[in-house]
């Protein structure tokens, strides 16, 4: 499941694990017009980890999904 809302400067995304096995933590993706950023709760500490990626990060990461082992440059 997932949830979808709309703030004054991002997208925010919010991705649920409904598994019946190891449910994770919920993950948040904020989306700006300049970077990506992704937290996720650390069940050990209770504290928030943040990751912030860049938009051509991103779209690397979208073309990596999708491709064989290897080493890219996108055009």
């Amino acid at each position: 499941m997932f949830t979808i809302e709309y703030e004054f400067d991002a997208t925010v995304i919010t991705l649920v694990d409904e598994g019946s096995v190891h449910l994770g933590e919920d993950v948040t993706i904020e989306a700006y017009e300049e970077c990506i950023v992704l937290q996720q709760v650390d069940p050990l500490t209770d504290m928030p980890v943040r990751i912030t990626l860049s938009q051509r990060q991103v779209q690397d990461l979208a073309a990596a999904l999708n491709l064989p082992e290897g080493t890219y440059r996108l055009k």
